[in-house]
């Protein structure tokens, strides 16, 4: 979907996990253009680093094995933008259910307290 002009689209998954961002102080922006063309679902600033986060549905897995179209995504953006790119699993977010598990599972991916 990189280079792409056409209006994103936002997921109920997406929205979930934008809203818990939101909840722990991280002030996401949603589905951010960068430089190289990629989009990214969602982009926070940790500690002065800017990290995108994609919200990974069952479509950008083959067996719970990335896609490689999904890891040349991260290798691009991380590479040419600087930014790296951290994967919120659709299997690890349906598991954490509660809002409290969903707020420890993303300050745990995002190395917060």
């Amino acid at each position: 979907d990189a280079f792409v002009s056409r209006a994103p689209t936002r997921s109920p998954f997406q929205h979930d996990v934008v809203s818990v961002l939101s909840e722990i102080g991280l002030n996401p922006k949603e589905e951010v253009l960068i430089k190289s063309g990629y989009r990214l679902d969602a982009l926070v600033e940790v500690n002065g680093n800017k990290i995108g986060i994609e919200v990974d549905g069952p479509y950008h897995f083959v067996d719970r094995r990335p896609t490689g179209k999904m890891i040349l995504k991260h290798r691009q953006v991380t590479k040419l933008d600087g930014v790296p790119v951290l994967s919120v699993p659709y299997w690890e977010w349906n598991k954490a259910k509660k809002d409290r598990r969903k707020k420890q599972y993303l300050r745990a991916l995002l190395g917060l307290r």
